[in-house]
């Protein structure tokens, strides 16, 4: 294929986003597709079935490849490592019926936005458009650039001068009618899917096909009663899974309905405007906010008023936030650009609640459309539960490794039954079906079911416990978990916070602290003013409402805050909110203070500042508080104390959460337009004015958990948007560091003229004493202790700043720093998904915990996000704990384990029974005879499938063990369990199968079935008896088949028993009472009817009678495979210590990349460096952090 024909033929769909597809053209072609139905016709159905499963394969049959512009199917490809296909047929929209009036030219623009994609995608003059539909997004063909682009949405090109002249006075009607044809209903549609697709889904999947297989077979050979048996457990298992995905589907549905009837009013071009239900908005259409609260049904830009909006479903916090419209400038950068980090503050997102819609003048606040449907923040949020990340976990993979080592099995059993058939010179029907019988035996027909059965019992103990889990699978995967990252504020400090104290700042120096509570009240000047009017709280419903850190701040004033919309005294403005000294505060020379514009709070910027002018005074006010770092950085250097960085240092060194305020007199004129002033214009040049001191206490939850992990051997980790300091503190007192354990403090610098980017490494002030030992502690730390998980004694903490310039400049530093780094401090939400994915790549088992504000990304990308939060942000995240602390970590860990290990046990103990069954059915073979119905029945229904219903009903162990169970089936110990039980069981059965031959009372053909009296004699009958009576029976009916049925059955009964392990991950078997009760009921059942001389028993079974003495060695042959299996699985493989020793006599070495790393930083004796600096060589290309929502706007409670 040459490369312009590839460059044609493919195509990156979402390139650099999370949900990146390749995408492939292919044209459909007549003969291929005749061969195709030819052969689904001979082939019975089962081509057209293996079409269903490799749908790629069906395309490549079908089709041949063409560019994407003549393709009428593509194949698309994830970019993954699952790399999974999908197909989808291209589509026309046909458009000349219905949008072109009469008399109008074709070769016109259709849509008056010339920038617009869907001009480029019109075919002319037949003005038809290719389009295609993925994952619920819908693409159309541009011609122009010869790729398929995302239509539903605005173009990011626009410029703010473009934004509000092309869209601000609304679209035209037949524009409308064109966007609405091409981008489709603005709806969040999910589907409830009718019950017979979900069947049909269900009945399709390849195990099921196979046990239908399978079940055609037992019935041919008249095993009704355990094929009925299995039929009815199938259909309670379709029909429990079908419900479930039924009840999943409506329950989503209905979350999302309310979203498609909203009722808005929008404005059209030359006919004003008229309501309108939100799924006829488009792209571009301009609508009006009232001052009735309204769920938005789309995202919109805000572009005259503001509005205050609750964004609790995104961010997973209730607090209001206020918008600001979107500057109307003459810029030729895209409006995005142009607001930097923080155009978020102008966009009004799906979902989220309008409270309060505010005018500015005379007009009504107005917004335009900027994205419809699942292009949309909520869309998105529902299609990230529709098309979760699949999980690349071991177990099953393995699983259907073992299905298929165990159908090469089946295979040799055909070929084995085929040889021994033939040369018996029987009938082929006879043949055939043994083969095919002898084939389907080893591969249990309940693996997939039995492996789901352990997870919905966990599943059930975790809703005990107030965790809610909407991605099962991802329970075993919990069992592996080696290092956990938390969030701070929220998670393991309480949510609210209290105001310790103020520290003013007067002449460059700092003045005697203010603490509070206090019976004094904070007396009138510049820092009370920037507390009175620097925040973004508002009155609604009577009620102040806003960040708690805000709300804090405020209350210690003593002032009060008038609702907007009743202020009066020049404040007729509804943009503008009053402050005045309330009763209890202190005296003022001032009225009130009115808030005239607020720059909103933004974590990239962990700055707000409000201008402000007090009442009867002419003069206007800038005020900012944010990180002192940051706020710092904007004030004038004469007016920071000297001693500004110890101040601070000695605060957050006690774990005291500091936000710094500054002040600025602004000189503008009377009629100023405070709404238009440039926000880098006024945040400049500022006066500092001091610090506000905060505290923040550990959750009493949170030592014990942490110190509960350590122990486990399971890292800890904290990723915070709070101070480096601060977090390092916090750090230290929950016990993610120890007392005797150094902190190294990197700090990294963006590169400057002609001095390349530069990293320092700095102990931490606290970690200065006994530097000498650092090195020598590293360096010959037990290779023991390096084993079982311990790192060195230092841990690297550093902020979200010097973490994107490692990514960007020193990124092949960055697994030596991650594998000892514990604090993360001032990281975005996009920081926090980086730093998850970075410590993937390490081959770590990461969990996230977070309060589900600003962790969402951060929760969806671990491979066990636990979110806090009950807001509906918190739906993307896997587990949700509604007991807010984070206890639910060690929970979920320790089930995770338990369901891991009984999966394990499960597929072990059904490998075994596949395993016991198939050789104790060859052997019979060898002389043309077979299990009877009730035997196999006995076994299969009584034994099995209650032993895999009630293994995994065992409890997890309370206690985490130092140790994480083993992460895959192919392991050595677990391998090496099979091997040598199946060996054991081969040696019982083949010693049971010749031994019998051997006894005196043994006849080949034998119709004696009754016993004697006293059971002291038994007729012998010799081969050449009554042939009439004897072929009834002969298939059956043998002296070996009585001898081989109790050695097989009741050895699934001891493996059932050796393979339910307890400590140290799962609670002892005696504590599974079912379990327990049933193993004993089972053995009893046989017991009984391998001793019980009653001729009913023995007829129904199809047993012959054998002397008691024979029976007894039967049982003495039970006991010591019994013995031997134990004492090898749990002496010898279930040995830790012994695998350790075998590990180091072997030299085997872990392959984790974080291992390899550790051991040679072990060896490293440059490593960690101290008081050094090193300077990046060269530039590398900046390394792309995948940016996703940042929903922390007003977060002052984490990221401060």
């Amino acid at each position: 294929m040459d490369k312009k024909f590839w460059k044609d033929h493919y195509m990156l769909l979402n390139k650099d986003e999370e949900n990146e597809l390749e995408i492939f053209g292919y044209k459909a072609q007549g003969y291929r597709k005749a061969l195709c139905i030819a052969g689904c016709f001979l082939s019975c159905g089962a081509l057209l079935l293996l079409f269903y499963w490799k749908p790629e394969w069906d395309v490549w049959a079908n089709c041949i490849p063409c560019s994407l512009e003549e393709a009428d199917t593509v194949l698309l490809r994830t970019t993954d490592e699952f790399q999974r296909y999908s197909r989808k047929k291209v589509t026309w929209i046909d458009l000349s019926t219905s949008l072109l009036p009469e008399g109008s030219k074709t070769d016109s623009l259709l849509v008056a936005d010339k920038d617009s994609v869907i001009n480029r995608a019109i075919m002319k003059p037949q003005l038809k458009m290719r389009c295609i539909q993925v994952q619920k997004i819908r693409y159309i063909w541009d011609f122009s650039v010869k790729e398929f682009k995302k239509v539903g949405l605005l173009e990011d090109s626009n410029t703010c001068h473009n934004i509000h002249h092309k869209f601000g006075a609304g679209l035209t009607r037949e524009e409308q009618k064109m966007r609405q044809l091409v981008c489709g209903p603005n709806t969040i549609e999910v589907e409830i899917r009718p019950i017979w697709k979900l069947l049909f889904k269900e009945i399709l999947n390849p195990f099921y096909v196979f046990q239908a297989f399978t079940l055609t077979l037992w019935l041919s050979q008249g095993y009704i009663e355990y094929s009925v048996a299995i039929i009815i457990l199938s259909i309670i298992s379709i029909g429990l899974t079908v419900y479930d995905l039924r009840q999943q589907s409506a329950k989503l549905h209905d979350l999302v309905e309310a979203h498609n009837k909203v009722e808005v009013t929008v404005c059209t071009k030359n006919e004003g405007c008229k309501k309108l239900e939100s799924r006829y908005l488009v792209p571009g259409d301009m609508f009006i906010l009232d001052e009735k609260k309204l769920s938005l049904p789309c995202d919109a830009v805000l572009i005259d008023g503001s509005c205050i909006v609750n964004e609790g479903m995104l961010t997973g916090e209730s607090i209001p936030v206020t918008k600001t419209p979107l500057p109307l400038v003459e810029s030729p950068m895209p409006w995005k650009t142009h607001s930097m980090e923080d155009y978020r503050r102008h966009v009004l997102f799906c979902g989220t609640e309008v409270i309060q819609a505010k005018p500015v003048g005379r007009g009504p606040v107005r917004a335009v459309v900027l994205q419809t449907g699942f292009n949309t923040a909520k869309g998105d949020l529902v299609r990230s539960i529709l098309y979760p990340k699949p999980m690349n976990f071991k177990l099953y993979r393995d699983a259907f490794k073992f299905i298929l080592g165990l159908s090469l099995i089946g295979m040799l059993g055909l070929i084995y039954t085929v040889c021994v058939f033939v040369y018996h010179k029987k009938p082929v029907a006879e043949v055939v079906t043994m083969a095919l019988l002898l084939l389907t035996i080893p591969v249990p027909p309940a693996i997939p079911a039995a492996l789901t059965t352990g997870i919905v019992y966990a599943q059930r103990r975790l809703k005990k416990k107030k965790i809610f889990c909407i991605s099962p699978q991802r329970i075993n995967i919990c069992g592996q978990v080696n290092l956990v990252c938390f969030d701070k504020t929220g998670t393991l400090t309480e949510d609210g916070l209290d105001l310790w104290g103020v520290i003013p700042s007067e002449g460059s120096r700092f003045q005697k602290i203010h603490k509070l509570p206090s019976s004094m009240p904070l007396p009138w000047g510049p820092v009370c003013g920037a507390m009175a009017s620097c925040h973004s709280l508002v009155v609604l419903d009577e009620k102040i409402q806003g960040d708690p850190l805000d709300l804090k701040m405020f209350e210690a004033t003593h002032w009060e805050l008038e609702d907007c919309s009743t202020a009066q005294d020049g404040a007729s403005d509804l943009n503008t909110c009053m402050v005045r000294p309330g009763p209890k505060a202190s005296t003022a020379p001032v009225e009130g203070i009115a808030i005239l514009h607020r720059f909103p709070f933004s974590s990239r910027l962990q700055r707000m500042s409000v201008v402000a002018q007090k009442i009867g005074k002419e003069q206007y006010d800038l005020y900012m508080k944010g990180a002192p770092e940051t706020v710092t950085s904007f004030c004038r250097k004469e007016t920071v104390p000297a001693d500004f960085l110890k101040e601070l240092e000695m605060h957050t060194s006690q774990g005291f959460r500091v936000i710094a305020l500054a002040h600025k007199a602004l000189s503008l004129g009377e009629d100023a337009d405070v709404g238009n002033l440039k926000r880098e214009v006024a945040e400049s040049d500022l006066a500092f004015l001091g610090l506000l001191v905060m505290e923040n206490r550990l959750k009493q939850e949170t030592e014990p958990v942490l110190r509960e992990l350590t122990a486990a051997r399971i890292r800890s980790v904290m990723v915070t948007g709070d101070n480096l300091q601060t977090a390092v503190t916090v750090a230290r007192s929950a016990g993610l560091i120890r007392r005797a354990s150094r902190v190294i403090l990197v700090e990294a610098s963006e590169p400057e003229g002609s001095s390349p980017a530069s990293l320092s490494w700095q102990l931490a002030d606290d970690s200065k004493a006994n530097t000498a030992g650092l090195s020598e502690i590293c360096v010959h730390t037990e290779e023991k202790v390096i084993l079982e998980g311990e790192t060195c004694n230092y841990h690297f903490a550093m902020d979200g700043k010097t973490y994107e310039i490692i990514i960007k400049h020193f990124y092949s530093l960055l697994p030596k720093i991650l594998v000892n780094g514990t604090v993360f401090a001032r990281m975005s939400p996009a920081q926090k998904s980086s730093l998850v994915e970075e410590f993937q790549k390490l081959n770590y088992c990461v969990g996230m915990c977070g309060d589900g504000a600003n962790d969402c990304g951060a929760l969806k990308m671990a491979h066990a996000g636990i979110s806090l939060s009950e807001q509906e942000a918190s739906v993307a995240s896997p587990f949700t704990s509604q007991i807010p602390n984070v206890q639910c970590v060690p929970e979920l860990i320790r089930e995770g384990r338990a369901a891991l290990v009984a999966s394990f046990a499960v597929v072990k103990y059904l490998t075994l029974y596949g395993l016991i069954q198939f050789f104790g059915t060859a052997l019979l073979f060898w002389q043309l005879q077979i299990f009877g119905n009730y035997q196999y029945l006995i076994q299969d229904v009584v034994i099995t499938l209650l032993v895999c219903l009630t293994m995994s009903l065992t409890e997890a162990y309370p206690k985490l063990a130092p140790y994480r169970p083993p992460g895959q089936l192919i392991s050595p110990p677990l391998l090496l369990s099979v091997v040598l039980n199946v060996c054991f069981t081969v040696v019982m059965q083949a010693c049971g199968f010749l031994l019998v031959k051997q006894q005196p009372w043994y006849a080949e053909l034998a119709s004696q079935r009754h016993c004697s009296v006293g059971n002291q004699t038994l007729t012998s009958i010799s081969p050449g008896g009554n042939s009439t009576t004897s072929s009834v029976y002969s298939s059956v009916l043998s002296y070996e088949d009585t001898t081989l049925w109790p050695l097989s059955s009741i050895n699934c009964i001891m493996v059932a028993f050796v393979f339910s392990k307890g400590k140290p991950f799962r609670k002892p078997i005696y504590t599974n009472y079912v379990f327990s009760v049933l193993l004993a009921l089972q053995l009893g059942i046989c017991l009984f009817l391998f001793f019980a001389d009653i001729d009913a028993v023995y007829s129904g079974m199809q047993f012959l009678c054998t002397p008691v003495i024979w029976r007894v060695y039967v049982l003495l042959m039970l006991l010591v495979t019994f013995c031997v299996s134990f004492f090898t699985e749990d002496v010898i493989l279930q040995n830790k210590h012994l695998w350790l020793l075998l590990r180091t006599l072997f030299g085997f070495q872990s392959k984790s990349q974080y291992r390899k790393w550790q051991r040679k930083l072990q060896k490293d004796p440059n490593w960690p460096p101290l008081n050094a600096k090193d300077f990046a060589t060269k530039n590398t290309n900046e390394v792309h952090i995948n940016p996703i929502y940042e929903h922390n706007e007003g977060d002052w409670g984490e990221n401060l």
